[in-house]
């Protein structure tokens, strides 16, 4: 069913968590869509799929369509164009809380999240408020990543981890699971970053509002189909916002610590 038509599935949902949506962002994704779809309804089918369709060139929208009228668990939100996986997650999200579900996932069209390590995170979110998919503690792991990039993505999230002051040891991982509640504390659409940022200001802002979170270990495989969307300059852009947030994060602390009312318009989440 296309967002032209928005009924949506009868099913129960996930035992002791509700209905879940899994939002899955594309763009140029026609290799991958219909196997990641399949995947994750074989893997869990009491789970409705969002296809959030950034007007891929390369008909991943119309494929999307097709799959959505054979399946009435699988939706398609066409957007009018390329604006950044945070933005394609906001509407995403902005979907799910029109509908009434009570938990949305956020999952990689590529393959690099597996649909059949889902329940690890649904089966933590029932006693939790958002749950973060780790490649980096016991149990997780990544495969196929040239060791350089490796690098870059554990020392990332190590500075991350020095810069805000989150204990979590993948702060950067796109494999997700959020209560709603969650993104309607934290106003998820005030969120600034539109990159891959967005996952590290996601986990912040929930992290700041004090909500119960979790890790747990996945396996993260690079994609086989398509070209990654990961670049130096997102990498770049990355570090310099949580630069800027962990800097104005201890200049709040120090005015707090003063008696002082932190300064309005903060330029931090």
């Amino acid at each position: 069913m296309s967002d032209a038509n928005p009924t949506v599935s009868g099913a129960e949902g996930y035992p002791g968590v509700g209905r879940v949506l899994v939002v899955i962002p594309t763009y140029n994704e026609a290799d991958n869509i219909r196997l990641i779809t399949r995947r994750v309804r074989e893997a869990v089918p009491s789970v409705d799929i969002l296809v959030a369709d950034d007007n891929s060139p390369d008909g991943t929208g119309d494929i999307a369509d097709e799959i959505s009228a054979a399946d009435d668990h699988v939706f398609v939100l066409h957007r009018a164009g390329k604006e950044g996986l945070g933005a394609a997650y906001v509407a995403g999200f902005a979907w799910a809380k029109n509908k009434g579900y009570d938990a949305v996932v956020e999952m990689d069209a590529d393959g690099s999240h597996a649909p059949e390590e889902l329940h690890k995170l649904l089966d933590v979110l029932r006693d939790t408020d958002a749950v973060l998919g780790t490649r980096y503690i016991p149990g997780g792991s990544v495969h196929n990543w040239p060791l350089h990039r490796l690098l870059l993505s554990r020392g990332g999230n190590i500075y991350i981890r020095m810069a805000l002051g989150m204990p979590f040891k993948d702060a950067t991982g796109g494999y997700r699971a959020y209560r709603m509640a969650v993104l309607d504390a934290i106003d998820v659409a005030a969120v600034a970053s539109t990159g891959y940022s967005f996952q590290v200001e996601l986990a912040w802002r929930t992290y700041r509002q004090g909500f119960r979170m979790a890790e747990v270990p996945i396996t993260f495989t690079e994609r086989e189909h398509g070209v990654s969307k990961m670049s130096g300059n997102i990498f770049k852009e990355q570090l310099l916002r949580v630069t800027v947030w962990g800097v104005s994060a201890r200049k709040d602390a120090v005015l707090s610590r003063l008696g002082r009312k932190p300064r309005q318009g903060s330029t931090w989440p």
